[in-house]
């Protein structure tokens, strides 16, 4: 890799950072530029899940208030998303990734509309025990984080608006959280079992870091209305570029 490559895989890490914690669309940065560095496809893909960690940390650190206070229930969605990432990592290596590709696209449109009817559609599922699958969803989000994650942040920010009561604001906060453990198991999975290329990981990673720090700032100057339509709006687009890629 030359420090040309090594310098714009920084700067892309950086906006993946901002665009992974404002809109959960990070790897749509993020895998591309691993692609234009040269990498092939697997290996840029172990190698993104393993930057991706750089997001969460970046983000978390810059979010401590938010998350704490919690409890006991933070610590168990925690568990169930490490628990999928391992899951998806395990997917990635060892099973035929074309059914799981044909049903990604579709996933990820579902969850980009249903944040955008997210006011009509909680209304709807209010009171009908939608937070007891929330486990289950966390799960199944955290297996297609561990597995690929390309539009992971979107569905896990639909899924807690719909499940719970917390605020846009406050599920672009888990979902930074979640995602992060999700990546950070599947990425020890990957160091020991797989092939990363370490120094686009670093690159990646140090951009990453520093733009996932910044993201909590930035989302705070958003209306939350205008938050979820352009999370919506860029998940569908997300949606139509895997089904097309």
């Amino acid at each position: 890799m030359s420090p040309v490559d090594f310098l714009l895989l920084v700067v892309a890490g950086f906006v993946t950072g901002i665009v992974g914690f404002v809109t959960g669309l990070a790897s749509l940065v993020s895998y591309p530029a691993l692609l234009a560095a040269g990498l092939p496809p697997v290996t840029a893909n172990v190698t993104n899940t393993v930057a991706l960690v750089a997001v969460g940390v970046g983000a978390t650190a810059n979010s401590t208030r938010e998350l704490a206070g919690r409890g006991p229930r933070l610590a168990w969605w925690a568990a169930i998303a490490a628990l999928g990432g391992v899951v998806g990592a395990l997917i990635l290596l060892v099973a035929s990734a074309k059914t799981f590709e044909l049903v990604v696209p579709v996933l990820v449109a579902g969850a980009s509309i249903a944040l955008l009817a997210q006011p009509t559609l909680r209304k709807r599922v209010s009171g009908t025990g939608s937070s007891r699958l929330l486990p289950v969803a966390i799960f199944l989000v955290a297996v297609y984080g561990g597995y690929f994650g390309a539009g992971a942040g979107v569905v896990f920010v639909a899924t807690i608006l719909l499940c719970t009561g917390e605020t846009i604001w406050q599920a672009t906060i888990l979902k930074s959280f979640l995602l992060g453990i999700a990546n950070l198991v599947a990425a020890v999975y990957f160091a020991i079992f797989a092939h990363v290329h370490w120094l686009a990981a670093l690159a990646l990673a140090l951009g990453a870091l520093v733009g996932g720090w910044c993201g909590p700032p930035v989302v705070r100057m958003v209306p939350p209305t205008v938050l979820r339509i352009v999370v919506g709006i860029g998940g569908l687009g997300l949606a139509a570029w895997l089904a097309i890629a």
